[in-house]
């Protein structure tokens, strides 16, 4: 089996760098890490022990295993669920998560041992669940590419999250890799007013540029539905809400759109709460009511939110019947946000 060259970030022209040298109270990361700064970004560049991680049963998430480039996020959406991992590391789950961003450099090399084993049975991974697999600092280290052609080689199926349109970039990547696996990508879009987004994803793209990029996908042959994740209760959970995103998750010609609700362990529990109490202090009580002292809802409520999406995309086709919402749409039609 082939095997790519030595990874190294494939630097580029005019992004400030530098080497840095910690001090005696360096966090845990920085033991074995080699760290470089990118314009304001840290990135400590480790060797990745393990390519394939089981994802928690807690996380409630449609994958049993994932393979993530990079732990932390520059998106900096302060609901993350992937923000407690960054205490493990000595750094912090707020501030930290955003601009202290973790780069597994040898990760394709990894994962092409790990998916040749005898005990890996080929079962679907998920790329990009502790961090965006395609957010800025991928522009500089490139290790996707290189992710994507492990898994092509081994005819192993999986599906690429983000909210990046960096994503298109890997387009002929991703249908390539088509001819030998089954290939998906699912385009995280929990709601579609942009005031939101800036306030909880300051760093993301907005709501209307990833359903672009999900019809980019689709159109170039690549299925893609959308991760409506999360839906934040008393704040995008209306029936308004709800119906415009799936509509326009329809007009993007999603494949799929799968309802994500709120959850709040530890690390982002605090972060999200701290943001809640600022800027919405009236729903604090509310949301101690509907959480307890766990990280997700009430089941009933997030079975009802469940049973009104379902509905909304089988109204609107989604799924089995998309061919006939799409026949119902003007060609010239543009996708908006109202």
């Amino acid at each position: 089996m082939r095997r790519d060259a030595s990874p190294g970030p494939a630097i580029t022209p005019g992004v400030q760098q530098s080497l840095l040298d910690g001090g005696p109270s360096r966090p845990r990361v920085e033991r074995q890490a080699v760290m470089r700064a990118f314009d304001g970004i840290t990135c400590y560049e480790v060797p990745a022990r393990v390519a394939i991680d089981k994802v928690p049963e807690a996380a409630e998430l449609p994958y049993q295993w994932a393979v993530s480039p990079y732990r932390g996020c520059q998106a900096a959406c302060s609901y993350c669920m992937a923000r407690r991992g960054h205490r493990y590391l000595g750094l912090d789950a707020g501030e930290d998560f955003a601009s202290r961003i973790v780069v597994k450099t040898n990760l394709a090399d990894r994962l092409r041992r790990e998916l040749t084993s005898p005990r890996w049975h080929g079962d679907p991974v998920a790329l990009g669940l502790t961090g965006d697999c395609y957010q800025p600092a991928e522009e500089t280290y490139q290790l996707m590419p290189r992710v994507i052609r492990a898994l092509a080689e081994a005819g192993n199926p999986f599906t690429v999250l983000t909210k990046s349109p960096l994503i298109l970039r890997d387009l002929d990547v991703l249908r390539e890799a088509a001819k030998m696996t089954q290939v998906n990508a699912s385009v995280s879009v929990g709601f579609v007013d942009d005031r939101i987004r800036r306030a909880v994803e300051p760093g993301a793209a907005t709501p209307q540029r990833r359903l672009e990029v999900c019809a980019a996908l689709n159109d170039g042959g690549i299925p893609c539905g959308v991760l409506m994740a999360p839906i934040l209760p008393l704040i995008t959970d209306s029936a308004d809400h709800l119906l415009s995103t799936v509509r326009r998750a329809a007009e993007a010609g999603a494949v799929s759109v799968t309802p994500v609700v709120l959850r709040l362990p530890s690390g982002a529990r605090e972060w999200y709460m701290g943001w809640l109490e600022r800027e919405h202090p009236g729903l604090v009580p509310r949301y101690q009511a509907l959480y307890g002292k766990g990280p997700t809802a009430d089941a009933d409520y997030r079975r009802r939110i469940a049973d009104q999406v379902r509905s909304l995309t089988e109204a609107y086709g989604i799924g089995q019947s998309a061919r006939r919402w799409r026949r119902r749409r003007s060609p010239a039609r543009q996708l908006a946000l109202v």
